[in-house]
């Protein structure tokens, strides 16, 4: 009898130990939550701070690193932002030219990339989840690797240095990133709505539009605010394929830092802080949209 208590107390303090670690205490959850609002902290710490001294020297504060400790000097002015035109006459051509190209270039990619993702995600093929997979994969490669393939193209179609070139060639480098993430979404579908399209007697191009558009409509739209932001920053594929004549603004802030003028670095600052304008008001418009935006692995059933 002695020895079955004691495997019962025994049962009874694993089982403890064992919901101890399961069923964290309240001070456990405390001190967890705490450590994860700190690591979080630090971590928009480090983003935020090389933006908050770009802001700071746009308007013509700078550190004083001959002060002892090192302090800040200069008086709160928006000169530089006046002077931007001056310093680079081409800047707001250039902030023109690039949002017409990320505008066109996302709403191209997106509706040539829909119609595919469509496709994969309802055919029944073998080896299809492989081939969704693999535009992760083309998607995952660097800019180099389309560069030099897409210049050679574009020079036997006479698009060097044209906008519909930088154009098409910014959407042909987003594209399998696009499919990819659309395949996600139109794979979570049920086809009942579809099936009742067909009975209906709709095409192809009436269920993209009428019934998959609206259903992944927040899906789509987080997409193309993506898909927006990585043309407008894409710097290689306009500074292989044009020669002046079609600038971008990633192409005009790097001519702030060559070696043949010297570096204005308030008016650079403020420049940059222009560019980053229309991405930060994109990103505070749609931030709830970009909640659906995710890499994850496309849904669906495994018909490869």
């Amino acid at each position: 009898m002695a020895a079955g208590s004691r495997v019962r107390v025994a049962d009874c303090r694993w089982c403890r130990r064992r919901r101890s670690r399961v069923h964290p205490t309240v001070e456990q959850a405390v001190s967890l939550r705490r450590g994860r609002l700190i690591a979080l902290l630090a971590i928009t710490c480090a983003f935020l701070l090389p933006l908050g001294w770009t802001a700071l020297a746009s308007v013509g504060v700078l550190p004083d690193n001959s002060s002892q400790p090192p302090s800040w000097t200069g008086r709160v002015t928006l000169e530089h932002y006046a002077e931007i035109g001056l310093a680079e006459p081409a800047f707001w051509q250039e902030l023109a030219t690039s949002t017409a190209a990320a505008v066109l270039a996302a709403c191209l990619t997106v509706a040539v990339s829909l119609p595919a993702a469509f496709g994969l995600a309802r055919s029944r093929i073998r080896g299809g989840r492989t081939l969704t997979q693999g535009f992760l994969v083309l998607a995952s490669l660097p800019v180099m690797a389309y560069v030099i393939p897409l210049s050679d193209l574009s020079r036997r179609l006479h698009l060097i240095d044209t906008f519909a070139g930088v154009t098409l060639a910014e959407a042909a480098v987003t594209a399998p990133l696009a499919v990819f993430v659309l395949h996600g979404a139109v794979a979570q579908l049920s086809t009942e709505w579809e099936e009742a399209a067909v009975i209906d007697g709709a095409g192809l191009t009436r269920i993209l539009t009428r019934v998959v558009m609206p259903l992944i409509a927040p899906s789509v739209v987080a997409t193309l605010v993506v898909l927006f932001v990585l043309d407008w920053n894409m710097l290689l594929v306009p500074l292989v394929l044009t020669s002046g004549e079609v600038k971008t603004i990633p192409v005009g802030m790097s001519d702030f830092f060559t070696f043949e003028r010297e570096l204005e670095w308030p008016v650079a600052a403020a420049a940059l802080m222009v560019s980053l304008a229309p991405l930060a008001v994109l990103v505070g418009l749609f931030h709830r949209v970009l909640e659906r935006f995710a890499l994850l692995a496309p849904a669906g059933r495994d018909i490869g």
